[in-house]
This record gives structure tokens, C-alpha cells and sequence, in this order.
């Protein structure tokens, strides 16, 4: 009877502290070092983007319907899959058809592992230029520089690499940056 007293004394207490404690103790400092992400901001899930006056971000994979939060994971499809090699396919298509030139980068026709994500490389931001460019009258060194000025460093200058933030990027777009 010890034995069981002991096992379900550490159950309750291991219970306690990695349901419980652990769990408050990395939501107390999420809120304190980054409280806009911790509370789930709508910014960080990528969006849909289809006309072609606009940058397009990565191809989502979610169930149901595209950048669904609820249903995040990845194609689960390898570098094998006949599938794969044609959704590939008919986006880059896609891109051509809405007025893109040559081989595009590989993160605007292959989804993320979560399937969410708001960023695109900054090759993918200048693969987009001249036609985003064309479409709206602007020059494209206007263009150019509104995608450098949008691009974010890796985090804490090691963690990852550089990005634009496709919404951030389409917001300057409507608010008029580009033509300053």
C-alpha cells in the first residue's frame, strides 16, 4: 500500500508541476516578452492574396479552406509524390499566368510545414516587383526599396532567415508607401 500511496503522491505532484505550474510560469513570461504573440495575434497567420496587383505569400496547406488556423499542419507530401510535383506545377503556372517571369523562388510554390506562414524570402518579394510594379504605375526601384525596407532580419540575428512580411508588405502597398 506504500508503494501505491507513493506512486499516486508523485503522479499528483509531477501532474502539478507540468500541467499546472510549468504550463502559468512560460504563459507569465510569453506575456512579458512578447505580449502581442502570446496573445494569438491574427499577424502572424499568412492570408490569401489572388489578385495580382498584391505580393502573394506561401501556398497554404491547411484543410478545408486556405490559412485555416484550426487545421494547421503540412502537405505531408514528399519529394516523390506526383501530387506534389503537380500542385508545384499549377502554381507556378499561376504565378506566370498573373504576369511573373521565369523559375520562381521555391517558397512561393511549395507550403509551409504549418501551413500559416505570413513571411516569404526577400527573393520572393523582388521575383514579384516588376509585375506588381506594372500593374500599379509605379517604378520598380520604388518598388525595390519599400521590399527593403520591409525585410526583417533572422531573429536575434541567428535564428532563421531574412523575410518580408507579405500583410506588413501589402499594407504599404494600399497606404501609398510605395509612391513616396
Amino acid at each position: 500500500m506504500k508503494i501505491v500511496r507513493q506512486a499516486a503522491m508523485l503522479l499528483l505532484t509531477m501532474t502539478l508541476i507540468t500541467g499546472v505550474f510549468y504550463p502559468f510560469i512560460i504563459t507569465a513570461i510569453a506575456n512579458i516578452v512578447a505580449p502581442n504573440e502570446s496573445m494569438g495575434d491574427p499577424r502572424l497567420i499568412g492570408r490569401r492574396y489572388s489578385d495580382p496587383r498584391y505580393f502573394w505569400g506561401r501556398p497554404s496547406a491547411t484543410a478545408d479552406s486556405p490559412y485555416n488556423a484550426l487545421a494547421s499542419s503540412g502537405s505531408n507530401l514528399g519529394p516523390l509524390s506526383e501530387a506534389l510535383a503537380s500542385a508545384v506545377r499549377d502554381r507556378v503556372a499561376a504565378l506566370h499566368a498573373a504576369g511573373d517571369r521565369g523559375p520562381p523562388p521555391t517558397d512561393l510554390v511549395t507550403a509551409s510545414a504549418s501551413g500559416l506562414d505570413p513571411h516569404i524570402s526577400p527573393a520572393a518579394a523582388y521575383y514579384q516587383a516588376p509585375r506588381i510594379a506594372n500593374l500599379r504605375g509605379l517604378p520598380l526601384a520604388r518598388l525595390e526599396a519599400l521590399i527593403a525596407r520591409a525585410t526583417e532580419t533572422p531573429t536575434l540575428a541567428i535564428f532563421g532567415a531574412s523575410r518580408v512580411h507579405v500583410l506588413t508588405l501589402n499594407e504599404s502597398l494600399d497606404n501609398g508607401e510605395a509612391e513616396k
